[in-house]
């Protein structure tokens, strides 16, 4: 854990100071677009923070290759250089678009590119799934089921960054959880080592958001962009897939299992979904009503659920943390429920459910409640001037 929490610590402080580096050239050099109709922020302001997000991932990638605890997550190495090279075209992709707006076709054909990369050349791949014991192996099911799994986290992801510090805390929160959840999964599967990619990717996410956020924050000096929150989206997508595209479909046997026990072995399925829920939720219904009204799903619109959240009456700093709140109740409820089974809690799985019910219930309320008072209308005063004929 101590190796894990100094992953925390260098690349948190590394992003920071990358973030405070790239803030400053992009004022000097004016490095920023106009002002969208899209966008909630009234001044212009520079895109290209993910350039400090990759470079501060890429250090902690760099770091660890020297780290005798992480040589487990190296060896073989081109599951790591794919990782890193999917990253550095989707950070090149992204800076790109986030200067000069570029056609959606491009952007989606260099996200499945990255995704390719990491699925055939860093051979991570999803071979079972847990439905009907269906192994897909390393077939081209396979890749092309993983291939899709990590562009739609990454557009998700990317759906959501509509506001001040919207996607960082959203992602530090889904990692926090996703953290100690394959960490602790790691422990009780009775592995030598605790050292494993998925949480190490988690660990290094977590970092990148801590370092990131502070000049993200409300009011903003620096946006994440397409380049970080595209970044942050596909490497939550392969920490994920690392942990559960492994997965036999016979643990997932109710006959061998019994039917009490079926949602235990399905929260390793579970949980890595329901930490980006929020943002699978956005993107989802963006797609819909997008295809809807017969334009491409990935035009853009000012109907995200962030969007709303103002129409609905919330400050901008209010709807973000209504965000995290509900972030954080989803997910530490399905991981109280995980823990509740493992660790034999009383009641095993009632403690979660009662924390997510509680939880919703109360994210329900803020969520509908707005925080601020709208203005009563009133009748406009006549103009002194005389209308001209």
């Amino acid at each position: 854990m101590k190796q894990y929490l100094f992953t925390i610590i260098l690349t948190a402080a590394i992003t920071f100071a990358l973030t405070w580096a790239v803030w400053k050239l992009s004022l000097r050099y004016k490095l920023y677009p106009g002002i969208r109709e899209r966008d909630v922020h009234t001044t212009p302001t520079p895109r290209l923070g993910g350039v400090a997000i990759f470079f501060g991932i890429a250090i902690a990638f760099g770091i660890s290759a020297t780290n005798p605890f992480f040589q487990t997550i190296w060896m073989p190495p081109q599951t790591m250089w794919s990782i890193l090279a999917a990253s550095f075209l989707i950070a090149v992709i992204g800076v790109v678009d986030d200067l000069w707006d570029l056609d959606w076709m491009i952007k989606l054909g260099a996200q499945f590119l990255a995704a390719g990369i990491i699925t055939v050349g860093g051979g991570l791949q999803i071979l079972s799934l847990p439905f009907g014991d269906l192994i897909v192996f390393s077939s081209w099911l396979s890749i092309t089921i993983t291939m899709f799994a990590i562009v739609i986290v990454m557009n998700a992801v990317n759906f959501i960054d509509g506001l001040d510090g919207l996607v960082a805390g959203v992602c530090l929160i889904a990692n926090g959880v996703f953290f100690a959840y394959s960490y602790i999964l790691t422990r009780d599967s009775g592995a030598s080592s605790y050292f494993n990619l998925s949480t190490f990717l988690a660990a290094v996410l977590i970092g990148a958001c801590i370092g990131f956020l502070p000049l993200n924050w409300s009011p903003a000096k620096l946006f994440m962009g397409d380049s970080g929150a595209l970044l942050i989206g596909l490497l939550m997508a392969t920490s994920a897939i690392a942990v559960t595209g492994q997965l036999e479909p016979s643990a997932l046997d109710p006959e061998q299992l019994g039917r009490s026990q079926l949602l235990g072995a399905f929260i390793p399925i579970l949980l890595p979904l329901l930490v980006v829920l929020l943002p699978l939720l956005d993107f989802g219904l963006a797609v819909l009503r997008r295809m809807s009204a017969g334009r491409s799903p990935f035009s853009p619109d000012r109907k995200h659920l962030h969007h709303r959240m103002l129409d609905l009456g919330h400050r901008d700093r209010d709807a973000v943390l209504i965000f995290y709140a509900w972030t954080a109740v989803i997910s530490l409820a399905v991981l109280l429920m995980y823990v509740g089974a493992r660790e034999d809690w009383p009641g095993q799985y009632l403690p979660g459910v009662a924390f997510g019910l509680v939880g919703i219930v109360a994210c329900l309320l803020i969520t509908l409640l707005p925080t601020r008072r709208k203005k009563p209308a009133t009748a406009p005063e006549p103009d002194p001037t005389p209308l001209e004929s």
